[in-house]
Order: C-alpha cells, then sequence, then structure tokens
C-alpha cells in the first residue's frame, strides 16, 4: 500500500544563541518545526508565511524566506501519510506568541534535540532531515 502525502512548508528558525524553533500541536507528543498544510493555490512560501501568523504571531514577508529544499518523510500524526515539506530559513522574531493548534514551542539545543530524539518525541522530517540545520553541533 502506497502512503498518502501531506504536502506542507515548514521554517527553520535559529535565535541569537543558536538553538532551534520547534513546536508541539495540542494532544501530540512529536515536537517539529513550524509551518502546516498548503491550502489550494498556495505554494511553500505562500503557505509558511500565512502559518507562521497563525500559529506563532508572526508577521514575515515571502522575500525573507531562504529556501533550504524540499524533504519527505513519514507524517509525525497523521499514520498512513507522508508529509512533502518545502523547508525555509526564517529570521527568527523577537517575540512569539503560540496561538491556533499549537500546545508550546521550545527553542533546542543540540543537546535537548537530541534529548528529544532518543525520546522519540521528534517528528520523523526534524529527526531525519531538519536537525541538520540545528547550527555548531555539541556531540
Amino acid at each position: 500500500m502506497t502512503a498518502r502525502v501531506l504536502r506542507i512548508a515548514a521554517a527553520v528558525m535559529l535565535d541569537a544563541e543558536g538553538r532551534l524553533l520547534l513546536v508541539r500541536k495540542r494532544g501530540t507528543e512529536a515536537f517539529m518545526q513550524p509551518g502546516g498544510k498548503l491550502e489550494a493555490g498556495e505554494d511553500g512560501a505562500t503557505c509558511l508565511v500565512r502559518e507562521l501568523a497563525e500559529e506563532l504571531g508572526m508577521v514575515v514577508a515571502v522575500g525573507v524566506l531562504a529556501p533550504l529544499g524540499r524533504f519527505s518523510a513519514p507524517a509525525a500524526n497523521e499514520p498512513g501519510f507522508r508529509v512533502d515539506c518545502d523547508v525555509f530559513r526564517v529570521p527568527a522574531p523577537a517575540s512569539i506568541e503560540v496561538r491556533a493548534e499549537l500546545a508550546e514551542a521550545r527553542w533546542v539545543d543540540r543537546a535537548a534535540l537530541d534529548e528529544f530524539a532518543a525520546a522519540g518525541r521528534l517528528a520523523p522530517l526534524t529527526r531525519d532531515n531538519l536537525g541538520r540545520f540545528l547550527d555548531a553541533p555539541t556531540r
């Protein structure tokens, strides 16, 4: 059986201390990058701008998004689905406000990212593809 595909967009944000922003949706355990599903007629950048406003109260212009690539992994919260994700580096905001379906947001360093991975609390996309964008690993 072939997995169904969800088209999504996600942000890689690093703060001034080099920590990566991860979010967790209400009712779930997996931490992941902020972002979400593309709506009809959206491209990845437009989707991400909308999702960052909805989930974190961020106002971001499409022009500041730096494409990092397109990645695929099993979906964290939808069994039987894969995600096909446009990923962008996004400048870290001065502040964020957890909104919409999010339960929490955390800035994590390499040690915390590795702890989440060891505990099985990272979305496969983050664990297998996007964790590499965390600057200055301390392993």
